[in-house]
């Protein structure tokens, strides 16, 4: 099959990240790249087209697919450009600022009938796909509760991350991701009902902590916590990374790191009652939350998943010549958006939101 050619809109930090990727990857070309900051463009690499505009590049025969990376609030106005240009586009996240910005680019692309997806790759991070093999295959029973954490220290986000104008804050950065992935970890399942408190801890416009929880129709708890400025000696320990932990009547699941470490962890028996002796513990006395007798602990592997972000533009690849289906499609990203829109809206009103 033919090489895939691609043009890259935007050339920040992931704009270089997907440059470098694509490079790897036998089934596409970069042909040229376009930025409208003059000093990124100098970066280009020799032997690329460096494209006056980005109308340029829609209008490039030798452009296949536009690869839009610029600033979140420029997407909807280049996805448009491109679409109309006769392109297939795949997007940077979030796919746009909001769902009327999202449903007149939906709108555009089925008229243009080109192809559009969105960059959502951390379906591939192996963190998420080992707890989602746990989910899968049911390992821990009856699950009722899963949460998605990531914590950093230093607090300040970059660049134009920094502006609500620009589209910046840690919910559309990094909110997009957790969500999808939860949501993706339980196809199927709907939402009953949102609540979120979302914070400007030490930035001045944007958020840099949320904690969301989601009620599933399924009877599960999601939890989604994400901060910037939690401050700890721990580092050792994976503070400053991914953690999953996952609950369910048959057992309980935890993962550190984005190279996940981690156990299924079970009980040899459960208690009929609670002993009358106490346990005393630094805590003071106890009986239900006491050291377990020896033996009672059992820990087996996580099912973990050898997975990667190329394979998302593998997947893309075999989806683009007609092999399999798209990985990511649209009305998945639009139901993030939604969920997103709702939990702005709980933190603003401090009430839980119903949902679908």
């Amino acid at each position: 099959m033919d090489k895939i050619r691609v043009g890259i809109v935007g050339f920040g930090f992931m704009g270089h990240e997907h440059l470098a990727m694509l490079s790897r990857l036998d089934g596409y070309e970069v042909v040229g790249i376009y930025d409208i900051d003059p000093k990124q463009m100098e970066e280009v690499p020799e032997g690329l087209k460096r494209y006056a505009s980005a109308d340029e590049l829609f209008a490039d025969p030798d452009v296949d697919v536009a690869l839009i990376v610029a600033n979140n609030n420029q997407h909807h106005d280049l996805v448009v450009k491109a679409a109309r240009a006769g392109k297939d586009i795949i997007c940077e996240k979030p796919i746009a600022m909001n769902l009327e910005e999202l449903d007149d680019m939906v709108k555009v692309v089925g008229e243009c009938g080109v192809k559009f997806t969105i960059h959502h790759q951390r379906r591939f991070d192996p963190d998420f796909r080992t707890m989602k093999n746990v989910y899968d295959q049911g390992l821990l029973g009856d699950v009722y509760t899963v949460k998605s954490s990531l914590y950093g220290f230093n607090g300040n986000m970059h660049d134009w991350h920094v502006y609500i104008s620009e589209g910046g804050g840690m919910l559309f950065d990094w909110g997009v991701h957790l969500i999808d992935q939860m949501l993706w970890m339980m196809k199927g399942a709907k939402v009953k009902s949102v609540f979120a408190d979302i914070r400007n801890v030490i930035n001045f416009e944007v958020d840099d902590y949320f904690k969301i929880l989601l009620r599933f129709d399924n009877g599960i708890t999601g939890e989604i916590e994400l901060g910037t400025y939690f401050l700890t000696d721990k580092i050792s320990e994976k503070w400053f990374e991914r953690h999953w932990i996952m609950g369910g009547n048959k057992g309980t699941a935890y993962s550190d790191g984005f190279d996940p470490e981690g156990k299924v962890v079970r009980t040899s028996h459960l208690l009929k009652n609670v002993r009358g002796t106490r346990t005393m513990t630094a805590a003071g006395p106890t009986r239900s939350f006491g050291p377990p007798a020896e033996g009672t602990i059992l820990t087996e592997e996580l099912p973990k998943a050898d997975t990667k972000h190329e394979d998302y533009f593998e997947n893309y690849y075999k989806a683009y010549h007609g092999e399999e289906e798209f990985l990511v499609k649209i009305p998945e990203t639009r139901r993030v958006l939604a969920l997103m829109e709702a939990a702005r809206e709980s933190a603003k009103t401090g009430q839980s939101v119903a949902f679908e």
